[in-house]
């Protein structure tokens, strides 16, 4: 039986303060919500919230997260900079990047793990990780940011409508995986990746590690615009985050997350 408890997540992280005060709950609301309330409750900075199930999960654009109690790791970081509000959102990224990288040493090179832009952990084209970050101000100032990671470990199979875009640690190796010490791994070089984005406030010193892993680098997407969607070919990503997409006419243009979606490998990326 797998040790996961709180003493076993604070046991896994061995960082200066990237989760060096684990909290865990059996079953909680969200854990994105939990570290919001400790928020408010001025607790420190490097937070880890850990929950074994969730009855209110969140993801993306208001989505519910689903899971199994034992499937997945379910937990959200507390942070407290002291950068401008504007540069918050770009922690989602940091932490897609940790979390890849975190798995790539777990897994060793198969199978291969990648991101998608901008936040998505990807195995074998197929989403296994979901971030969401959040952010509350007092006046003009960041109070905190919480940053929430799902991720599918020991999930044996997803709803019909899933199964072509969702996967698990489990259905990718045919392998149980212990969660504290992935928890741990995530926390260490979130930890490090942190400290060289507060540096510059950008990806600058992260962009190179991100690229390297960018699974829509040299593939054709669609730009998502309102007005006239066009297509071109992803190039990478600027300090800001943005896809760079040069378009069939030679342009190439920087474009925001949740602007762009992806076609041309499979269903998913």
């Amino acid at each position: 039986m797998e040790d996961y408890n709180q003493a076993s997540i604070q046991a896994a992280v061995n960082t200066r303060w990237a989760g060096k005060r684990v909290l865990f709950a059996d079953e909680i609301d969200s854990t994105n919500l939990w570290a919001r309330r400790l928020g408010r409750e001025k607790a420190e900075h490097g937070t880890l919230c850990v929950a074994e199930f969730q009855s209110a999960g969140r993801g993306s654009r208001g989505r519910r997260w689903d899971a199994k109690q034992g499937d997945s790791v379910m937990m959200s970081l507390l942070l407290r900079p002291s950068f401008a509000p504007s540069f918050a959102p770009l922690l989602t990224l940091v932490m897609g990047l940790s979390t890849a990288y975190a798995l790539k040493k777990i897994l060793g090179d198969e199978p291969d793990v990648s991101l998608k832009w901008p936040n998505d952990v990807v195995i074998a084209h197929k989403k296994v990780c979901g971030i969401l970050t959040e952010m509350e101000l007092e006046g003009e100032a960041i109070r905190d940011v919480v940053i929430g990671v799902g991720l599918n470990v020991h999930t044996a199979a997803f709803p019909e409508e899933l199964s072509d875009k969702a996967t698990s640690l489990y259905l990718e190796t045919g392998k149980e995986f212990n969660r504290a010490e992935i928890i741990g791994r995530i926390m260490q070089i979130f930890e490090k990746n942190y400290e060289c984005f507060v540096r510059t406030c950008d990806l600058t010193l992260l962009k190179d590690s991100y690229e390297a892993i960018l699974i829509n680098k040299g593939k054709r997407v669609t730009v998502l615009d309102a007005a006239a969607p066009y297509e071109g070919t992803a190039l990478g990503i600027d300090p800001e985050g943005c896809l760079l997409v040069k378009t069939d006419d030679g342009a190439v243009k920087a474009i925001r997350a949740g602007e762009v979606s992806v076609r041309g490998l499979y269903s998913y990326v």
